[in-house]
């Protein structure tokens, strides 16, 4: 029997798994895709935990792209406005 992989609330088609380069494996649930400064950003959330990982998002026909944000600026700009949208989910 297969096992059954603990879900945290997010449906299995909303988790995606990160591939580090030390080759270390997290699985994260999608909490959305919002844009900020013109561009697209994925928020996700490794699953059992309350942190936040955010990247630079872009959208394929079938595909996307994450990319590290390696500007400091950018990055607090971008987590402000991530701020800012869920206080107003919540």
């Amino acid at each position: 029997m297969a096992e059954k992989k603990e879900l945290y609330g997010y449906e299995e088609e909303d988790i995606v798994t990160l591939e580090f380069d030390d080759g270390e494996e997290e699985e994260c649930g999608i909490l959305g895709v919002f844009e900020a400064l013109g561009k697209e950003y994925i928020a996700l959330n490794p699953l059992g935990t309350e942190d936040v990982y955010i990247y630079g998002y872009k959208e394929y026909e079938e595909d996307y792209e994450m990319t590290e944000i390696e500007d400091e600026e950018e990055f607090k700009k971008v987590v402000s406005e991530f701020e800012k949208l869920a206080v107003e989910e919540a």
